[in-house]
């Protein structure tokens, strides 16, 4: 049986082959291009994770592969409930450098309405986090709103990646590059990524080791940001994270499973 990460992958590709049915490629282009053209203030993202201190990518999703649902609305079980904007609104005020927004439908019951609505209501940069197989959906990611998009090696070969990484450029998105090991380190920095992000879940089978990230930053060269994903459950993994020169983490379940997501921001901070 496939693993999950194909899956998420060749269903990501069945998504996009709809979308263009709804909307061709060369008009979603023209659409993200035209945005671009007007834009004063580019690779925002980028921008917001490059301060003095570990700054924090704060994620709002309702459910992943591994647990299912992490948010259920209360009395039932409605996707409809899902107070997306809420959360986003409460990362925004408690001081998030920048928000991911789940878009998969699927297996993270994500929506680009999530990230649509949400990136026009905050002023923190989003990122799309998705599972990017097709040009299409970076130009889709900048239609939405979004101020970066995910590149994941495992299911990108390296001339994709570069060429994924042009496209946003020309639109002012930045384009953060996962990778899981040595060596997808090595291609990602070969492809000239300005930012890493190193997942701590494998997505093949879904075991989680915060120290990846720990083993792995020596990799990265030093001017490249380097993002840690995954996995962080407390104050003791940021501070980890933080002395081995760490320049971000991805936070997900820790924050959504939390009822004061400020309170437990300003905890993961150390404050």
């Amino acid at each position: 049986m496939a693993d999950i990460l194909t899956l998420l992958a060749a269903h990501a590709a069945e998504r996009t082959a709809a979308a263009k049915e709804q909307v061709p490629l060369e008009e979603m282009k023209r659409r993200a291009m035209e945005i671009a053209a007007c834009e004063s203030d580019p690779f925002r993202f980028e921008k917001a994770l490059r301060r003095p201190d570990i700054a924090f990518i704060c994620e709002v999703k309702q459910a992943s592969p591994s647990k299912g649902r992490i948010w259920t609305a209360p009395g039932g079980e409605g996707t409809e409930a899902f107070p997306y904007l809420e959360i986003a609104k409460e990362y925004e005020a408690a001081g998030a450098e920048c928000i991911s927004v789940l878009t998969e439908p699927k297996w993270f019951l994500g929506s680009g309405e999530y990230l649509r609505d949400i990136a026009q209501t905050v002023h923190t940069p989003c990122i799309r986090k998705d599972f990017t197989v097709d040009e299409y959906m970076i130009y889709e990611a900048k239609v939405l709103g979004a101020s970066a998009v995910l590149l994941i090696c495992s299911i990108l070969d390296p001339d994709t990646i570069r060429r994924y990484i042009d496209i946003a450029d020309s639109l002012g998105l930045s384009a953060l590059v996962e990778a899981h090991d040595a060596e997808e380190i090595r291609i990602a920095a070969g492809c000239g990524a300005s930012l890493i992000g190193v997942n701590n879940r494998n997505l093949k089978d879904f075991t989680v080791d915060v120290e990846n990230s720990m083993r792995l930053r020596s990799l990265v060269p030093e001017d490249v940001v380097f993002v840690a994903e995954s996995g962080i459950r407390g104050p003791e993994d940021v501070r980890a994270l933080r002395a081995a020169g760490a320049d971000a983490c991805l936070v997900g379940e820790t924050l959504m499973r939390a009822q004061d997501k400020g309170a437990m921001l300003k905890a993961l901070r150390g404050q």
